[in-house]
């Protein structure tokens, strides 16, 4: 992808949980809004968008895939960096459940960029 200058890929189930859990930390482990605190944030802070990586999510060997996980990971990183750019700069791969795909682009384009508190 034009302007981008590194390629990081990412396989939730390897390298964060089988199990993902709830939107937010205060409702458990292995929430999304931990992964996305902890693993997208940290590839775009203090970078210009030209300067952001290309991101490879592999989403398969996850035992479920809760809509609020999804939402805050996707939705929220979209409010952060903007829905242009994650479309632009993230690939997602799910071969067990294709349509887990269309659900994370849809988050991606119905999110707002004023984040929720």
């Amino acid at each position: 992808m034009e302007g981008s200058v590194v390629m990081n890929s990412i396989n939730i189930a390897a390298d964060f949980t089988t199990a993902p859990g709830a939107r937010y930390r205060k409702q458990g482990e292995y929430s999304g809004e931990e992964f996305r605190e902890e693993y997208l944030e940290p590839l775009f802070r203090d970078k210009k968008p030209s300067e952001y990586p290309d991101v490879e999510i592999e989403l398969n060997g996850l035992l479920g895939y809760p809509a609020s996980f999804l939402e805050e990971v996707f939705g929220g990183i979209a409010r952060i960096i903007g829905k242009e750019e994650v479309a632009k700069h993230f690939t997602y791969r799910c071969d067990e459940v294709p349509e887990v795909v269309d659900k994370i682009k849809a988050y991606v384009e119905y999110s707002s960029r004023k984040r929720r508190n």
